[in-house]
């Protein structure tokens, strides 16, 4: 029996958009694809690897054959405690003493922030040379570690740096800064907010400026407010999404940072005062030649970011949403 032709009229549609949805889910398949094999090679395959990896106890120099496996003993020497004359201590306490200097290192995010943020209102205002002042402060965040790294173990020298020099020069004394263990990690954190201040966050800090509307500053200063009042009520509550993006990027960045300044200026040292976890792996893995290890430790710092960054997420993103 035939459709009546009103029928056929209204199903036709129908069946002609149907290779045309297809077509389309293809294309937009096809662009994904290639950023999807990306991932899938080298981060979910790797991440899968190291987790496999942190079961065994692999001499990284030997094949892969000759990995044996031990299961949990990885993750229990690194985070288990044992007896040592009646007191409970760390089986292994340099990862204790390096999770201690890496978040040590990290109080330096809400000081490099803040520059951030006052650097970003500085540049937006609309001032002669401006546009080259802007130039002028990111440099730092585009340039390689490793003449970076230089430039400050050159300046932090005790003998012959720049600093100690105009120290010697005005109080009559500059500090071993890399020689001792209570100055290296201040050291480092001005190093890093020397090169952070000016970088991605001014940027999204001005960009989130620009985006507020001077209507509403306007209004606050027919209200009576400065400029204190204008920041506190306008500024920084429209500016909060940003400061949280932010927040949560710099958390992440700073349990993974601080290698390059361990490697090329210190070499973790002087008493492992400088060592962070990422220089832990890569000692454990390429020093040490115990990838396993390397790779539990790798997975517990993933879970310390991960379980950081959900704290943050579900306090700091509550408190955004109610600005």
């Amino acid at each position: 029996m035939s459709l009546p032709l009103s029928d056929q009229s209204m199903n036709a549609p129908t069946r002609q958009c149907a290779p045309r949805r297809w077509r389309d889910w293809l294309g937009s398949y096809a662009f994904v694809l290639p950023n999807l094999l990306g991932f899938l090679v080298f981060t979910l395959l790797p991440v899968g690897a190291a987790l496999l990896l942190s079961f065994y106890r692999w001499d990284v120099v030997r094949p892969i054959d000759t990995a044996e496996f031990v299961g949990l003993e990885n993750f229990q020497r690194l985070l288990g405690v044992h007896e040592v004359d009646g007191v409970l201590a760390p089986r292994d306490e340099r990862f204790w003493q390096y999770l201690y200097n890496t978040i040590y290192l990290m109080l330096g995010i809400p000081i490099g922030m803040a520059g951030s943020l006052f650097l970003a209102m500085l540049m937006s205002q609309k001032l002669p040379g401006m546009v080259a002042g802007r130039s002028v402060y990111f440099l730092p965040s585009i340039l390689p570690a490793v003449p970076i790294c230089l430039l400050w173990q050159w300046l932090l020298n005790t003998q012959w740096g720049l600093i100690n020099a105009f120290l010697r020069s005005t109080v009559g004394m500059g500090p071993a800064w890399l020689d001792n263990p209570a100055l290296t990690k201040p050291a480092f954190i001005i190093m890093g907010i020397w090169g952070g201040v000016g970088g991605y966050n001014c940027l999204l800090y001005l960009a989130g400026l620009q985006g507020i509307p001077r209507d509403l500053y306007e209004a606050a200063e027919l209200d009576g407010a400065g400029w204190w009042g204008k920041l506190r009520h306008v500024t920084l509550p429209l500016l909060g999404p940003t400061t949280f993006f932010i927040t949560i990027m710099s958390i992440i960045g700073g349990f993974q940072g601080g290698f390059s300044q361990a490697f090329l200026i210190t070499q973790g040292g002087p008493a492992g005062s400088t060592t962070t976890l990422m220089y832990f792996i890569y000692q454990n893995a390429f020093e040490w030649f115990r990838m396993g290890y390397a790779a539990a430790i790798a997975w517990v710092l993933f879970l310390l970011v991960f379980g950081f960054t959900l704290v943050t997420y579900k306090h700091g993103g509550k408190r955004v949403q109610t600005l």
